[in-house]
C-alpha cells in the first residue's frame, strides 16, 4: 500500500483487528512541535520524530515505569495527555515539597512532589522522615506510591500494589524489619499526603500506565480456557476499546478542537510557562481498488510533552474498518493535494508539482534515448 504524505508530519500505518475478527487499517500522524516561549503558538519543529514502534520503559520492561507507548493503537475513545520530565523548585532555592501541574483547555492535574523520604517504626507505628530538600527532581512511576513487597521469608506473604506495581512506599507486611529505611515515593496527591505503608493511596504521575496494572487491565478482557478453545487468536468478546488509552483516566479528555491553551506549573527551570497547541485539519482520504475514495477527518487523541527535550507531539488517528483485508486499499493520502494532483490522478497520468519537476523527470530518458 502507498501512503502519500501532504501533510509535512511523519505518517504511518498499520493493520487492527476487532473482536469480531474484522480487520481494521489504522492510519496515524504524527507531529512535532517545539515547546515556544510564553504567549506564542507551538510550531512544527524542523526534525520530525518518528512514530514509535514498541513500548519503551525507564529501564528493564515488567520492572519499570512505562516511557512511551507504541504509537499504532487501533483506536482510541478519547485524548490521552502524556507529560514526561521532572519538577522544579521555584527559582532554583532547594525545597522539600513542590506542587506540579499542567492544564490544557478545562482539563488540569496538580499533584505534590516531594524530596527523598523512608518509613521509620517508633513508639507510636511507622511513620515518613523528614523530607530532603531538592532543586529538581524526575516524575515517574517508578517513583510514586505502589510497588511489590517481597521481603518476607515466606513466599505467601508477598504482595503487589497493582495500581502500580514499579512504584515504591507500599508494603503488605509491617514489621519493622521490613519496612525501616525503605523509601518513600516523591509524589503524592496535593492534599493527602502518604502516611501509611499499607495505605490506598493514587500513584501519582503523568506518565503512560502499565498495560497490566488494575486500571487498565479490566478492559483486557477476559483469557480463560473457553477463549483459547473457540476464540484464539482473536480478541475476546469483552475486550473493550478502552484498554488502548495509554494515560490514566484522569488524562483523559474529549478530543480536543480548536486552538488549546497550555500552562504548565513548576515543569520548567523558569517555573511557569504558557503557550497554545496549534490547531490543524488531519484529512486522511482512502482510495479503493477498483474506484472511489473516502474521507476522513482524523481524530487528536494524543498530546505527549517531552520537558527535558522542549517537544510536544501531537498524534492524529484515522481508522478504517475493511471489507475483507488491506489489499482493498492501494493507496492513502494524509493532508490535502491541489486541484491538479486530483486531476492528473482522475486521468491516469502522473503529476509534477513544478516545471522543474516535470523536466528532471523527463531528462534520464532524454540521456537513454541520446546516440
Amino acid at each position: 500500500m502507498e501512503v502519500i504524505n501532504a501533510t509535512g508530519m511523519t505518517v504511518g500505518y498499520t493493520q487492527g483487528v476487532e473482536p469480531s475478527g474484522r480487520e481494521l487499517l489504522v492510519v496515524v500522524v504524527k507531529g512535532t512541535f517545539g515547546i515556544p516561549e510564553q504567549g506564542r503558538v507551538a510550531q512544527l519543529h524542523p526534525v520530525q520524530l518518528p512514530l514509535i514502534t514498541a513500548d519503551t520503559f525507564t529501564g528493564e520492561p515488567g520492572f519499570s515505569a512505562p516511557s512511551q507507548e507504541v504509537d499504532f493503537a487501533p483506536r482510541k475513545l478519547r485524548c490521552d495527555i502524556l507529560i514526561s520530565g521532572s519538577a522544579w523548585a521555584p527559582h532554583g532555592e532547594p525545597t522539600e515539597r513542590v506542587l506540579a501541574g499542567a492544564r490544557i483547555g478545562a482539563w488540569q492535574k496538580v499533584f505534590a512532589v516531594v524530596g527523598d523520604r523512608h518509613w521509620a517504626s517508633g513508639l507510636s507505628g511507622v511513620r515518613a522522615s523528614q523530607a530532603l530538600p531538592f532543586v529538581s527532581k524526575p516524575i515517574s512511576y517508578d517513583a510514586a506510591f505502589g510497588g511489590v513487597d517481597e521481603l518476607h521469608e515466606d513466599p505467601d506473604q508477598h504482595g503487589a500494589y497493582m495500581l502500580n506495581p514499579v512504584g515504591r512506599g507500599w508494603h503488605r507486611n509491617l514489621q519493622a524489619k521490613y519496612v525501616d529505611g525503605t523509601p518513600l515515593p516523591n509524589t503524592e496527591e496535593a492534599n493527602r499526603p502518604v502516611d501509611a505503608p499499607d495505605g490506598n493511596f493514587a500513584p501519582m504521575s503523568f506518565g503512560p500506565v502499565g498495560r497490566g496494572w488494575a486500571s487498565r487491565l479490566p478492559y483486557a478482557g477476559t483469557y480463560d480456557q473457553d477463549w483459547i478453545d473457540n476464540t484464539f487468536p482473536f480478541l475476546p468478546a469483552d475486550f473493550q476499546d478502552a484498554y488502548y488509552q495509554a494515560a490514566p483516566q484522569d488524562q483523559q479528555i474529549a478530543y480536543p478542537v480548536g486552538l488549546q491553551d497550555v500552562a504548565l506549573a513548576n515543569l520548567t527551570t523558569t517555573g511557569h510557562a504558557k503557550f497554545s497547541l496549534p490547531c490543524r485539519d488531519v484529512p486522511i482520504t482512502f482510495f479503493r481498488r477498483g474506484g472511489g475514495h473516502e474521507q476522513v477527518n482524523a481524530v487528536l487523541d494524543t498530546i505527549a510533552f517531552d520537558m527535558d527535550k522542549g517537544l510536544v507531539t501531537l498524534a492524529w488517528r484515522a481508522t478504517l474498518p475493511l471489507k475483507k483485508s488491506i489489499f482493498e486499499i492501494p493507496n492513502v493520502l494524509a493532508g490535502t493535494m491541489s486541484r491538479g494532483w486530483w486531476r492528473a490522478r482522475e486521468l491516469g497520468k502522473t503529476w509534477h508539482p513544478s516545471l522543474r519537476d516535470l523536466v528532471s523527470s523527463k531528462r534520464p530518458e532524454k540521456l537513454e534515448n541520446a546516440p
